[in-house]
C-alpha cells in the first residue's frame, strides 16, 4: 500500500481536487493507497473539508493540529501516520504533478528506496522567490556536502525509510534529512504547475526566515563564520599594531579619531553579529531541550469505509 501524505494549510478550495484527482490517479494504475491530509491550524474550512470527505470516501485519514507548527512538523506527523510499504509527500495545490507519482512507484518497485522530485522548471514563481532559492539551495548544498539544488519535498520513501525517520527526534529539514538518511536513490525531474486554487501561503519574510531557520537546523556551518570573522579582526588588529608601533618609533601621531571612530564601529558590528549567529544556536538547543513535541494533533478523522483501495 501507499501512503500519500498531503500537508494543508487554508486549502479548503484544494482539498477535494487533490483527493480527487490522485485518487483517480491511482486507481486507475491499480496502486492501492490511503491519502493522509495533515490540517496544519487551518483559519478556514480545511478539516471541515477533510471531514466530509473522510464520510464520503474510502481511506482518508485526516489530521487537525492545535494550531499552525508549520510545514515540517506537518510532514513528520504524516509519517507517523502512514500505514503503507511507502508513503509519498506532495503539496496539497497540486504543484507537484500527480501522475508522477506512478513513476515514482514503479521506479519503487525496481528497488529504489528513495525517489527524489527534481524541480526542473519552477514555474510562473517571482522572480525574488526564484533567485531566494537558488541562493539557499547553493548555501544549504555547500553546507551539506551534497547537491540538493532544485530539491523539493515532493518525493518517495520506502517503509524502511519512514521509520528511520520517524525515529529521529530532531526538527530537522525534509529535505535535507531525506538525503542525509542515505539508502538506494533515483529521482524524478517535473515542472511546477500553478495551483489548481488559491494563493500561495508563503511571503517573502516568511521563506527567509524558514530558509535560516532550517540552515541552521541541518549545519553548524554558520558558527563558523564567527571563527573567521575573529582572525579578519587578529589579522586587523595585527596590521594596526605595527602601524601605531611604527609611527610612535617615528614620533608620529596618528591622523585624527575618524579612524578609530570606524574601526571601533567595524569591531562592534563584528562582534554583534558574532553573539547574534551564536545566540541564534542557543536558542535553537533551548527548544530543543524543552523536548515539546513537534505538534499536537486535536481531531483525527477517518474513512469508515476500510476498504482499500
Amino acid at each position: 500500500m501507499l501512503s500519500v501524505i498531503i500537508p494543508a494549510y487554508n486549502e479548503e478550495n484544494c482539498i477535494m481536487p487533490a483527493y480527487t484527482t490522485i485518487h483517480s490517479l491511482l486507481t486507475e494504475n491499480d496502486i492501492t493507497c490511503e491519502i493522509i491530509f495533515i490540517d496544519d491550524g487551518s483559519q478556514d474550512r480545511t478539516f471541515d473539508m477533510i471531514s466530509e470527505l473522510s464520510l464520503k470516501t474510502e481511506n482518508v485519514v485526516g489530521l487537525h493540529f492545535s494550531r499552525n507548527f508549520g510545514k515540517e512538523s506537518a510532514i513528520s506527523a504524516g509519517l507517523a501516520a502512514a500505514r503503507g510499504e511507502c508513503a509519498v509527500v506532495i503539496d496539497c495545490d497540486l504543484q507537484h504533478p500527480p501522475e508522477k507519482i506512478v513513476e515514482m512507484y514503479r521506479l519503487w518497485e525496481q528497488g529504489y528506496e528513495i525517489v527524489e522530485g527534481i524541480k526542473k522548471e519552477r514555474g510562473q514563481e517571482k522572480k525574488m522567490h526564484s533567485m531566494g532559492a537558488k541562493l539557499f539551495y547553493s548555501v544549504i548544498s555547500r553546507m551539506a556536502g551534497f547537491d540538493m539544488a532544485n530539491s523539493s519535498d515532493f518525493k518517495l520513501l520506502d517503509r524502511k525509510v519512514v521509520d528511520v525517520l520517524n525515529k529521529m527526534p530532531e526538527r530537522g529539514f525534509f529535505r535535507a534529512i531525506s538525503y542525509w538518511v542515505g539508502y538506494n536513490k533515483t529521482s524524478v525531474s517535473y515542472n511546477v504547475r500553478e495551483r489548481v486554487a488559491g494563493e500561495s501561503k508563503w511571503s517573502t519574510c516568511g521563506l527567509i526566515r524558514y530558509a535560516f531557520s532550517n540552515i541552521t537546523s541541518y549545519s553548524t556551518a554558520p558558527m563558523q563564520i564567527v571563527t573567521v570573522l575573529g582572525v579578519i579582526m587578529l589579522v586587523l588588529s595585527v596590521i594596526l599594531g605595527v602601524w601605531a608601533l611604527v609611527d610612535k618609533i617615528a614620533s608620529r601621531a596618528l591622523e585624527g579619531m575618524t579612524t578609530v571612530i570606524v574601526i571601533t564601529i567595524f569591531i562592534g558590528s563584528i562582534i554583534m553579529i558574532s553573539l547574534g549567529i551564536i545566540g541564534y544556536y542557543i536558542a535553537r538547543l533551548y527548544e530543543e531541550v524543552k523536548g515539546r513535541p513537534k505538534y499536537i494533533i486535536s481531531s483525527t478523522v477517518r474513512s469508515s469505509k476500510n476498504k482499500m483501495v
